[in-house]
């Protein structure tokens, strides 16, 4: 059924005013102007550690929320019109949103690192508005239709899924290879998830919450380490010692932003091994880098994703090399948005969804 035809639609969204100020407010619901965009009503929202930031602090690093802002950028939704130039989808396709759009004529974008663009508008991001809101506008090519065997609560989660191919994809993870992953949150656990995808072995999870390790057993980990209040050097043996790997591992992620964590990865990491930085912390930290030259490790940074990542994320997601679902352990409706934020900065969710505002319009749309 077309948006005109519905009989009542709400475009209710979720807006940060200052550091734990927000209100709901009904905005008009956004009109397509570009031939090759589509409206998307959104369905479900998870929440990521970039939005509590801007939640608690009201900025990351150098972008501040100046103005009100829409949080979220991690959704799914159902697509309610097309562009006139739109051919790949049509009323009714259930997506995920990839909630940033380079210019596509730069030279990160022509050499398919439209990551690195610096005209990307992205979701939630300093000046733009995000996705916890009604419906969202969205380039056809950035949305991708979700098969009949991925549920939308699952597409929400095909945004960290996608930064977490990307971290792994950096890494270039082969058969066989260990892969040690510090840090057990949805990015953490979604990182070792696509190792085992990718054929690693053996795959350790680092942490210091028990109850994160036993999740990461769980989901995808062969080994976990809860790590001890000692220096760096002395966790990294421990975790060489607990998966038999004396040299030390082939690939280790950070996925925490800690600054023992990876400190604590450059000296697990083997002769010659592979070390990806995909975790945000602080600007700057000590750095060991006496084990990265005398080992000639492969360093690498990793933001967001680029060409193929979103897809691939749907197709392990489509193909059940992945179950994504297993990390959604709440669903709240979106006049609890709040409540789901809070819940995140308790440690009280692995990873929770909001509804969208007119999730209840359903077979309506």
């Amino acid at each position: 059924m077309a948006l005109n035809d519905c009989k009542s639609v709400s475009n209710l969204s979720f807006v940060l005013h200052k550091p734990y100020k927000v209100t709901f407010e009904e905005r008009p619901v956004p009109s397509i102007s570009d031939p090759h965009d589509v409206l998307v009503a959104v369905r479900y929202t998870g929440i990521c550690g970039s939005d509590v930031h801007y939640y608690t602090d009201g900025a990351i690093g150098k972008r501040i929320v100046k103005d009100p802002m829409v949080l979220g950028h991690e959704s799914s939704g159902t697509v309610v019109e097309v562009g006139s130039k739109v051919t790949s989808l049509r009323p009714g396709d259930q997506i995920a949103l990839e909630p940033g759009y380079p210019c596509r004529r730069c030279e990160p974008c022509l050499g398919g690192h439209y990551n690195l663009c610096p005209d990307m508008k992205f979701a939630a991001t300093p000046p733009g508005d995000g996705t916890l809101t009604g419906f969202w506008i969205a380039p056809a090519d950035f949305c991708y239709k979700l098969p009949g065997s991925v549920s939308l609560q699952e597409g929400a989660l095909i945004e960290p899924l996608a930064v977490a191919v990307h971290i792994v994809r950096q890494a270039a993870v082969s058969p066989g290879q260990s892969v040690v992953v510090m840090g057990a949150g949805p990015v953490g656990l979604l990182c070792a998830a696509v190792a085992k995808a990718f054929g690693a072995s053996t795959i350790c999870s680092v942490d210091i919450i028990e109850s994160k390790l036993q999740f990461a057993k769980d989901f995808a980990s062969t080994h976990s380490y809860i790590a001890q209040p000692v220096g760096p050097e002395e966790n990294a043996e421990n975790i060489k010692t607990l998966l038999g790997l004396p040299n030390g591992a082939d690939v280790v992620i950070d996925a925490s932003g800690a600054a023992t964590s990876i400190q604590t990865s450059l000296h697990t990491v083997r002769m010659g091994g592979t070390f990806v930085q995909g975790g945000m912390g602080k600007p700057d930290i000590n750095f060991p880098i006496m084990a990265l030259c005398k080992k000639e490790v492969t360093a690498k940074g990793s933001y967001r994703y680029c060409s193929g990542d979103y897809k691939l994320a749907v197709d392990l997601v489509g193909s059940r090399k992945i179950d994504v679902g297993k990390m959604i352990d709440g669903v709240l409706p979106f006049k609890d948005a709040e409540l789901a934020f809070k819940r995140v900065m308790q440690g009280q969710s692995i990873k929770v969804l909001i509804a969208g505002p007119n999730e209840q319009l359903e077979g309506d749309i």
